[in-house]
This record gives structure tokens, C-alpha cells and sequence, in this order.
């Protein structure tokens, strides 16, 4: 089965980032790196990302036929999607025990969802 493993960031794991070192910083981006190949490595990862920050966003909705952009960040939102990486394990238990190594889980939030499987749905 399909998971997501979403990393959030909000104003206290911001806080977190902006404290650390720059040899912390890279110590945390070589953990990614080092879980994403061993991922890739066991044949579970499917893509892994990391994203933009929200102020580069676009929230996108259709209205009578037209579309509409808004520039984010989103006043409402007090927390953000950081990163992401679709995985494809055995068992949600096995997808957990990868994202508490996420290196994000010590200081912040990290979501693990299942993928719905729409194959064979007839629409």
C-alpha cells in the first residue's frame, strides 16, 4: 500500500531551523539524504520532495468559468507543508517507523496517510 509521510513546519520548528548551525543545517539535509537512499536502496521509496516556501504559492479556484490566483502565504494557515515522501510499505506500522526517522519528527510534525487506491473504480 501507497503512504504519505508529509512533513509540516509551523512558527516553532521555524524557530528550531533558524537556531540551528550551519553545520546542524547540513547535518539535517545529509539525514534526508542518507533516508532517502536507504529508502530508494529497499525498494519502498517512490518519490521524495522537498517544497518551496509558501509565500511562492498560488491558491488556484474556477468560479463561473474563470480562473482565479491568489498569492499565498495564507493568513489562515498556521502551519505548512514542508516536504513530502511516497512510500509504498507493507503496513501503515512500516511507514510510521519511517517517518520517526524523519529527521523533521524531533522538532516538528510529520503526518503519515494512506493513498487511496482508486484502480478498478469504475467512474
Amino acid at each position: 500500500m501507497k503512504y504519505l509521510i508529509l512533513i509540516h513546519s509551523n512558527a516553532a520548528s521555524l524557530k528550531v531551523w533558524e537556531g540551528l548551525s550551519d553545520a546542524q543545517r547540513v547535518e539535517l539535509g545529509r539525514a534526508h539524504f542518507a533516508l532517502t537512499d536507504e529508502l530508494a536502496a529497499s525498494g519502498e521509496l517512490i518519490v521524495s520532495e522537498g517544497l518551496a516556501d509558501p509565500s511562492l504559492a498560488k491558491r488556484v479556484s474556477v468560479r463561473a468559468g474563470r480562473t482565479m490566483t491568489t498569492d499565498g502565504p495564507f493568513a489562515e494557515v498556521k502551519e505548512h507543508l514542508a516536504g513530502f515522501y511516497l512510500v509504498e510499505c507493507e503496513s501503515i506500522e512500516r511507514a510510521i517507523e519511517h517517518a520517526a526517522r524523519m529527521p523533521d519528527a524531533a522538532t516538528g510534525a510529520v503526518e503519515v496517510r494512506p493513498v487511496l487506491d482508486l484502480r478498478g473504480l469504475e467512474l
